[in-house]
């Protein structure tokens, strides 16, 4: 079989393999529902005030959201599907003699750098906002510091990425994608396990959470669930925001529950257990370890899917480059890369959904407190300015959770089948 044939076979391979995966292991009904179920209605739940307030806070922030992803998607294609991209790779490496490896490193930089910059108005546009509506409460010195470390973060990731995959290219042009595939896959796997003690701390201060009837009751609930934890930890999130959360992270000995400091304040004791029961569904669930393995199978299809592309001479030709193998065409990988995330964002965001709605099951069936849990949710939107009817299209393409009436008329649907009086 030609290197062709057999990059084209394996990349149907890694697509079928990946649909079951998404198609078995998704939870498509989290909670069977006998009949019509009960009616999602925010009216019955939320005040005319707090649904005008949440209507105006996402009529705010949208315009600035959405068109900062547009215009990193702009700015990625215009780099890679034209000679600009190879321009800027060459330009910047030229001081420093213009080797293969300076190109990917600089020419990375640059790249990346564009976008960002090109969007941070946008973004910048979005904090005001933010903070206007009381959602954030971060300095600007805070807003670009953080700016600063979720780039690096980023960019360290892009440039080990470019430069294996540069390399593998020019050591073998035609059988690159094999080890790039499986390298890609094994990422997928060590970013997963290396994030909550690499990435975690960078952006937050942890401290465990005093002795006390919360803590213990936390830990007790984790122990009644089957879920090992090491600790319960208090992340500062009130530095930078308002919002409530709270979050199960690690394996093994390193899973920890992370519960934010805003949470703490603001939400009774009998709330924050729900929704650490939510996060340990998750942990039950094994969702962490099974989206890592999905991401690997897809790290390894997108591998496959660029080097398909990569075979293009007209695309090698508008991004002004004569090979794969030429570190200018890292732009044009970048603009490819951007457009298969775009493309299979509403299927993440979709699977995310049904993960979620079968965490909430998990934690009503953990706790067997629907009452509380409509009582949380209540506040989680209304603190988070959660969107509570949203158009179907900005649902279909970017709502990872499903809504917060969703999720109550879940509590009531989960009390019915239970014989629980409904909240």
């Amino acid at each position: 079989m030609s290197g062709r044939g057999a990059l084209i076979a394996t990349l149907a391979v890694l697509l079928v393999g990946l649909s079951v995966a998404v198609l078995l292991g998704t939870p498509w009904r989290p909670l069977p529902v006998q009949g019509d179920g009960v009616l999602v209605d925010p009216a019955r739940d939320f005040t005319a005030a707090q649904i005008a307030r949440e209507d105006a806070y996402h009529a705010a922030v949208r315009p600035p959201a959405y068109a900062s992803l547009v215009v990193g998607l702009v700015v990625a294609l215009v780099l890679g599907l034209s000679p600009l991209g190879a321009r800027l790779v060459e330009a910047v490496a030229a001081p420093l003699g213009g080797g293969w490896a300076w190109r990917v490193l600089l020419g990375g930089i640059a790249v990346t750098a564009v976008g960002r910059v090109a969007a941070l108005p946008l973004d910048a546009w979005s904090e005001a906002v933010r903070r206007r509506y009381g959602l954030s409460t971060r300095s600007w010195g805070g807003w670009w510091v953080d700016i600063g470390k979720s780039y690096g973060v980023g960019l360290a990731v892009t440039l080990v990425v470019l430069l294996g995959l540069f390399a593998l290219v020019r050591w073998s042009p035609q059988w690159w994608w094999t080890w790039g595939a499986a390298g890609g896959a094994l990422l997928v796997v060590v970013v997963s396990f290396a994030y909550p003690v690499v990435v975690e701390p960078v952006f937050n201060r942890f401290t465990p959470l005093p002795a006390g009837e919360l803590r213990t009751s936390l830990l007790e609930l984790a122990e009644r669930d089957g879920v090992p934890v090491r600790d319960v930890l208090v992340a500062d999130a009130s530095r930078r925001t308002t919002a409530l959360n709270a979050y199960v992270s690690g394996f093994g000995a390193t899973r920890r529950i992370v519960v934010y400091d805003t949470l703490l304040k603001r939400a009774e004791p009998g709330e924050v257990r729900l929704v650490v029961a939510h996060e340990l569904g998750h942990a039950k669930s094994r969702d962490v370890l099974w989206g890592t393995l999905v991401g690997a199978l897809a790290m390894a299809g997108v591998v496959c899917a660029l080097a398909l592309l990569l075979r293009s001479e007209g695309l090698l030709r508008r991004a002004g480059v004569g090979a794969a193998g030429d570190p200018r065409a890292l732009a044009l990988v970048l603009a490819l890369v951007a457009v298969i995330v775009a493309l299979t964002g509403p299927m993440q965001v979709l699977v995310s959904r049904r993960v979620e709605a079968r965490a909430d099951v998990h934690a009503l069936n953990l706790t067997r407190d629907p009452a509380t849990f409509v009582d949380m949710q209540r506040r989680l939107s209304v603190t988070n300015l959660s969107d509570l009817d949203p158009p179907a299209l900005v649902f279909g393409l970017f709502s990872t959770h499903p809504t917060g009436p969703q999720r109550i008329a879940l509590a009531r649907d989960w009390a019915r089948l239970r014989g629980v009086p409904a909240p």
